[in-house]
């Protein structure tokens, strides 16, 4: 028996102070993630975060990437304030400085091998943020927040957004308090919700594949083709030799 094989897609864990059955902190990504990707044709593979005091070494984290086909830049806690020069307002949480250190390098270093990228939630955030931007910190208290939420959002026609998703009207599923405040160099808004949130960014001119979104395409992949169709679209991008396979439900 043979099978195809799957692009390896670089997926840098979260730290999780408590796992279910292990008996120290632990290293995670939402196994909703991890089978996206799965059914889409990739092999996900999760990466450890190593930035000490918070700061990645570039070399390293380069040959790291190297050997992988794709990158993906999952959701999770906050990025601190300071990487983008701004005072933390009260309600940032979960903020790590060597995930921060760890997932600017990962973002840098993706860009800059050209490697096909899907920045999902915080992912897009600290996209932004590497390449200059800035964030809101809080988009208005809980009743402005977009947790637990679900809504539509449009995306401009003729994006790989669009492309991927099959549509340029998606129902979004988000779980985020922070948003986008200024673009960083280069980065074009592909995609908003009616509240004005920016909901997709990509990168016009660069040679390799990279969409971001703001919310979690995760959570509905298994049953909405266009969000399935952004895990579909990465493992296509970074196919070497054309091999694809989603696993259809």
């Amino acid at each position: 028996m043979s099978f195809a094989v799957r692009p390896l897609v670089a997926i840098p864990a979260r730290f999780s102070a408590s796992t279910s059955a292990l008996r120290y902190a632990a290293e995670v990504n939402a196994r909703a993630l991890i089978e996206a990707v799965w059914r889409a044709g990739g092999e996900p593979v999760t990466l450890h975060p190593h930035a000490p005091g918070g700061r990645a070494d570039p070399a390293e984290v380069g040959a790291r990437l190297a050997r992988f086909d794709c990158v993906l830049l999952p959701g999770g806690g906050d990025l601190s304030p300071r990487r983008y020069a701004a005072e933390p307002d009260p309600s940032v949480y979960d903020v790590d400085a060597e995930q921060d250190g760890f997932d600017l390098e990962v973002a840098y270093q993706a860009l800059e091998l050209r490697l096909p990228l899907l920045a999902v939630c915080r992912g897009m955030q600290v996209v932004n943020v590497a390449l200059g931007g800035t964030l809101h910190q809080d988009m208005g208290g809980p009743e402005r927040a977009h947790r637990h939420y679900v809504h539509r959002v449009t995306v401009h026609p003729g994006t790989l957004l669009a492309r991927a998703a099959g549509t340029t009207k998606v129902t979004a599923s988000c779980y985020h308090h922070q948003r986008l405040d200024r673009i960083g160099a280069g980065l074009t808004v592909t995609a908003r919700a009616a509240d004005d949130t920016v909901e997709g960014l990509e990168l016009p001119g660069h040679a390799g594949w990279f969409v971001a979104v703001q919310w979690h395409p995760e959570d509905t992949a298994h049953e909405d083709a266009a969000q399935r169709g952004l895990f579909e679209a990465l493992v296509r991008a970074g196919s070497p030799l054309g091999v694809y396979a989603p696993v259809r439900p």
